[in-house]
């Protein structure tokens, strides 16, 4: 029997993927906190402490707090980039929802945003 062997990513390799998803509304699975999640980053930038951040809405999958109903506010998270691995572009539905609690403490300088 073979060994796999997983190709790591960078922490670089991983800002563009989430970069390009946020520019091109594509969603994204990825491991964080050893769960699998699927979501839609909305914004990429650094929070208050120069740390990368993407503030993301979070469809399917694990989470510690678990998945409230679709289009849910509280289904909103704020991920440190470097702690995400396995990550993938999806050809999926991009999700959202209104009103995300914290944007600004996510993401106080924001690199690029849905939105815009």
């Amino acid at each position: 029997m073979g060994v796999v062997r997983a190709r790591i990513q960078t922490v670089e390799e991983i800002y563009r993927l989430v970069r390009t998803a946020v520019v091109g509304k594509r969603p994204i699975r990825a491991t964080y906190h050893g769960r699998e999640r699927w979501f839609c980053p909305h914004r990429l930038g650094r929070n208050h402490d120069g740390q990368t951040r993407v503030l993301c809405y979070q469809y399917a999958g694990e989470s510690s707090s678990g998945l409230q109903a679709a289009g849910s506010p509280a289904n909103w998270r704020c991920i440190a980039l470097e702690k995400l691995s396995r990550v993938e572009l999806l050809e999926d539905v991009w999700h959202t929802a209104p009103n995300h609690s914290r944007p600004q403490t996510c993401v106080a300088e924001v690199d690029v945003d849905a939105e815009d």
